[in-house]
């Protein structure tokens, strides 16, 4: 008996996995519905955020009076000029 059955699985497995993979996806899709929070907080773009902050470091470094140059500005501590007491 369960050779038949399997021959005849075997030969419409199409017809019999497309109905059952409907079902399962079906009920998982509304299981998700149910579970998941939906709501998706407000996020401003990327592009929006890359040029707020090049106008707050253009805003800051022309508000420095005292101009330093490249070097100056990575200086080791040791090479830092003394200061006086």
């Amino acid at each position: 008996m369960w050779p038949i059955v399997l021959a005849i699985l075997r030969r419409n497995a199409v017809y019999i996995t497309l109905p059952i993979a409907g079902v399962i996806g079906f009920i998982g899709y509304n299981l998700e519905s149910l579970i998941s929070d939906k709501y998706t907080p407000y996020s401003p773009s990327i592009q929006d955020l890359r040029a707020q902050r090049q106008a707050q470091s253009l805003s800051e470094s022309t508000n420095n009076v005292e101009k330093l140059s490249v070097l100056e500005r990575n200086l080791s501590p040791s090479l830092q000029p003394k200061a006086k007491v």
